[in-house]
Formats: C-alpha cells, structure tokens, sequence
C-alpha cells in the first residue's frame, strides 16, 4: 500500500500554485444590503454568502497527553472520517549512513505486527470498507485511514498496533528491498521528480535536506532491523506525535482513544528531543545536458522562509501570482498571468508551474517548467523579468486578484475528510496550532501590492539562484548570467 503514495507525497512537496481560472456562472443579486462584487461586464457575485460558511466552519479542538502526544479533531457530522498520526520525523532527521529508513519504515508499517499478518491486516481493512495508507516526506511521517464513523475505535487501535508493535521480520524486510528499489526506477523516469532531487541536492548540498527521501539504493541494500528500530526508539516519541481526525468523530471519544493506545508511548523528557540539523542554501547549480531528450525540464529557485515566517503569506500571493500554465489551457493572451500571457504568445514552453515549498526554517520559491532547447534562452528571460517586475512594479489590481485566488485554492483543497485531517496533522505539526480560516484569510488580505515588493525585494531581488536541469541544454545561459538576471541596472 505504502507503494501507492503519489510521487509529489513522496517527494514531500507542497506546490501551491494558481489555476486558471474557468468560467463561472454568475448572477446579478439585489439583495438589499448584500455587497456586489463587479466582475467584469454584466457579471457580479455576492461575497455576503462566504464569511456566513466561514462561521459554520466546525471548531477545531486540541487536548494533550501526559506524554506530550497532541489529539486533534473536527467534528463535521459525516458518516465516515479519517484518522492519521503526524510525526515530526522524515529525511531530514537521517544521515548518510541511515538515508532512506523512514521511507522503509513506511514500507514495513503494513507488512504485519503482534497481533495480525499482513493478510489478516489487510482482510481486516477490507471487512472494514476502510483505505490504510502512509507516505513519508522530508520533514514528516504520515500513517492515516479512512474508514466509517462508527469504526473510528478500530481504525485508531490498527494505527497503534503499526507504529508500535511491527514485527519487521527479516524476510519481510528483504521483499522490500526490491520493491524499493523497482520504486526508486519508477521515480528515475519520472523527470519532474529527478529535477526537484536535483534542486534540492544543490540548494541544500551537503545538508540533510539535501539528500533524497528513497535514500541511495546501497543504502537501500544495507538496512537492517536494527536501523529500524533504532529510528522507531528515537524518534517515535510523544510530543513529536500529532493524532488528527476529521469527519464525524467526537473530540472526547478521540481523546480516550488516544489515552488508551497511545499513553505508554514515551515522552522526549529524559533523552530530548533530536536536533533538527540546519540547513543552508547554497546558490548554485546542477546540469544534466541530454541533447537526446525532446525537451528541458528546469526548476530555478530562490530561498524562502520557514512555515511559522510572517513572510510566508506574502511569498504565498506572489507564487500565485505567477502560477502555472499549459498548452492545453485556453484564453491565451487573455490569461491573468503576464508569464502565461508571454509564454502563450511566443510558444516559449509546454509548461510552468509556480511553487512555494515550504520547511520548518527554510524552504524554496520558485518555478518549474518544460520546455524545448531551443526556446530556453527566452523563455528564462522572461521568467526573471517576472520576477524582478514583483519586486519593482506589481498592480493592486494584480495582488487582489491573486489573493482572492489563493484563498479559493486554499478551500477548494478541504474538500473532505482526508484533506482536512491532513490539513490538521500539517499544521499541528508546523504551527503546534491550527489556524483558523477567518485568520488565514485576513493574513492574506493583510498583502499588498507594496507588501509584495518589499518581500520580493528581500528573498528574490539580486539573490543568488538555485538551479537545477536536465535535457539539451545548450542554449540555458551560464550561472553568471542567470545571477545577472536577478536584478535591474538602474541610473
């Protein structure tokens, strides 16, 4: 199951970046007292209706354990939840010796414990009509299920048994060597990910978000079930454990759940807790040139703040700002984005994608794009045109529209109970809070336009680059010249 994790979970990214926006069916109100928002020509939608659901939003209770393990839950009234452990432990806190065993672990989590096989484990999820999955990304580990309200108590109890009483045989562990390691040749094809391990090895080398979550295969080929349980021992602990639940599930029931199955996890009082190893950017870059290959793939990246950061917001706008564009989508010069507009115009690329990626105390800004050789000049100048316009000359009229589209992105994406519960469990995690919508939305309101310039200004404007490629790459300008493009001579 562990094997069905999508690449980007895998890859622990959190791309947030602005779709275009589609047609929407719009209705003249009259409502008296109701205020209209002018659209475009004849076309107005009440905003009345929204900050009214954002009050019905249920309320999200948190209550902590003896030993530090978090329990937090929203109760929506659903006939089926979802139920998830967060925990502070991924990649980053490995070295190079141990590179890879959080996502084994996650591998050897459903492959049976004490009480139950990995057949009776999966007959059981499947009597259940649940789904048990995990992924694992460089800062965290995931295990959640989604199963019926009323089988909240035995989702809650096979989430305990995994992570506490695995019995991680040695044949077991060996069957799983290859399955990572035909996972890890499924990855290499994939060229948006072979990039972004890339970015990340050059943005942060020689640092622990540096190395890959798969780990490298004589890595792979060399854990044993003492570094497993090594792993478990250190970082398994209480206060580093978020348990989140979403959907129809009571807050006191969860919560004696959580004393019941979890209360004898150790607490982090006596040992402490691990350090989280810093992490410096590093400008710089990583080329692959393959002029066999029909097209570029490229991601070009600046660093940026942390989750807990007050710039993160701003830097959120401004990625959304930019978005994401492909030649698939209509409107062409119509588009919103003056990036989708210049690339649409001049068949610069196939695609881009703006993303913001986010890490405790660091993370990366940047763009993402797949494009032929020979356009590859033009198209990086106009993306560091993009960039610098940010930070020199950005619209209200722009700001408001892109704030208006990453809060709809933002709610559009709790669309269930599994969103939400991860939504949860993220923001425990990062936030040891969660922020409600009515914050997030003034904090996104609180942007702009000279809000953008000034953060732009300081994390974009004559920074030094990440760069990472892979393609026919003759016609990608030298480092010197892309540092030259990140600012403007000025009299």
């Amino acid at each position: 199951m562990a094997a069905a994790v999508s690449a980007a979970c895998r890859a622990g990214r959190r791309l947030l970046w602005a779709r275009p926006a589609g047609h929407l069916s719009t209705r003249t109100c009259s409502t008296p007292g109701q205020r209209d928002l002018h659209l475009g020509r004849n076309q107005y939608r009440a905003t009345k209706v929204a900050s009214q659901i954002v009050v019905n939003v249920p309320e999200t209770k948190v209550s902590i354990l003896d030993n530090g393990l978090r329990v937090a839950s929203e109760d929506s009234g659903l006939t089926t939840c979802t139920v998830g452990l967060w925990i502070d432990a991924g990649s980053r806190y490995e070295n190079d010796k141990n590179n890879g065993t959080a996502h084994f672990l996650e591998h050897m989590a459903f492959k049976g414990t004490k009480k139950r096989s990995q057949l009776d484990l999966e007959l059981e999820i499947e009597n259940m009509g649940a789904h048990l999955n995990a992924y694992t990304s460089r800062e965290q580990t995931v295990y959640y299920a989604k199963a019926f309200s009323k089988d909240l108590p035995r989702a809650v109890e096979i989430l305990a048994d995994i992570i506490q009483n695995s019995t991680l045989g040695e044949a077991e562990i060996e069957r799983e060597r290859g399955v990572i390691l035909r996972e890890m040749q499924e990855v290499e094809t994939n060229l948006q990910e072979v990039v972004f391990d890339y970015l990340h090895a050059t943005a942060y080398q020689n640092t622990a978000l540096g190395r890959t979550i798969l780990g490298p295969t004589e890595n792979i080929k060399s854990i044993n079930r003492n570094d497993l349980v090594e792993y478990i021992t250190t970082h398994y602990k209480g206060p580093r454990i978020v348990l989140a639940s979403a959907g129809g599930v009571a807050h006191e029931e969860l919560l004696e759940l959580a004393k019941y199955h979890f209360g004898s996890l150790p607490s982090i009082k006596k040992e402490g807790a691990p350090v989280l190893p810093p992490c410096q950017f590093t400008g710089s870059e990583i080329r692959v040139r393959d002029d066999k290959m029909p097209l570029v793939h490229l991601a070009i990246a600046v660093e940026a703040a942390g989750w807990c950061h007050p710039d993160t917001i701003p830097l959120m706008v401004a990625n959304t700002l930019i978005g994401n564009w492909d030649r698939s989508f209509g409107g062409g010069m119509n588009l919103s984005s003056k990036l989708a507009q210049a690339a649409c115009h001049g068949n610069l690329c196939h695609s881009f994608q703006s993303f913001n990626t986010c890490y405790t105390d660091t993370g990366l800004w940047g763009l993402y794009l797949v494009c032929e050789g020979t356009t590859l000049e033009d198209m990086m100048h106009y993306v560091q045109r993009e960039w610098i316009r940010l930070c020199t000359s950005v619209s209200e009229s722009e700001v408001a529209r892109a704030k208006n589209l990453l809060k709809t992105n933002m709610l559009l994406q709790l669309d269930g109970s599994t969103p939400i519960c991860e939504d949860i469990g993220r923001q425990m995690l990062c936030y040891n809070r969660r922020i409600p919508i009515p914050e997030l939305e003034a904090r996104i309101e609180a942007v702009d336009a000279q809000t953008i310039k000034e953060v732009c200004t300081k994390y974009i404007y004559n920074k030094r680059p990440a760069v990472a490629a892979v393609g026919p790459l003759e016609q990608l300008p030298d480092y010197d010249r892309l540092c030259s493009g990140m600012y403007w001579l000025r009299d």
